[in-house]
């Protein structure tokens, strides 16, 4: 079987969006707005040289909500899969109430990411910024690494990072410990 990073979009990859001074993270709403992480390419590049498959898990709730549409959407994880190597971009563009099982923190995107690539889910890693992220990551069955932002304290994961470099040093480790 194969192991996999699932990878949250916003907050991860790239820089959320802060509106009307509320300090909760959202999705950008444009091109222009849609700002990559510095030092991300170097990371996820040792991340695409490892045995992992590196995948994107997203809620992009503002595509139900008629903000965006689908269409912008697929066009940042476009422009995220032709820059880094990333296998496969997946996204739920609902909203908590549709209660459907795509939407983080239930884990049916990763799921069927594991199903479609043979993935082995307990030697695999989910990378986010939320509780969504985190809880979708263990109901799914991976180790569970947080990327701590000034708006996600007292989140509990089974790794805390300061940096998405830092979160590659975990996995680099654990690589290296699973093998001897």
């Amino acid at each position: 079987m194969n192991t996999a990073i699932f990878l949250d979009r916003d907050g991860v990859i790239n820089q959320p969006i802060f509106r009307n001074g509320v300090n909760k993270p959202i999705a950008p709403w444009s091109m222009e707005e849609f700002k990559i992480y510095k030092g991300i390419k170097k990371s996820l590049q040792e991340l695409a040289d490892s045995k992992y498959f590196l995948f994107v898990v997203t809620n992009q709730p503002d595509i139900s909500k008629g903000i965006i549409g689908a269409v912008l959407v697929e066009k940042m994880n476009e422009f995220i899969k032709k820059t880094f190597s990333i296998d496969e971009i997946v996204y739920c563009p609902h909203e908590d109430y549709h209660e459907c099982n795509c939407r983080k923190p239930k884990p049916g995107m990763i799921l069927k990411l594991a199903e479609k690539w043979n993935v082995n889910l307990e030697g695999s890693f989910m990378i986010g910024d939320g509780w969504k992220d985190i809880q979708a990551g263990k109901s799914a069955g991976c180790k569970t690494i947080l990327l701590d932002r000034d708006y996600n304290e007292g989140e509990r994961a089974d790794y805390h990072v300061r940096s998405f470099a830092e979160a590659v040093k975990i996995i680099k480790g654990k690589m290296h410990y699973e093998v001897h």
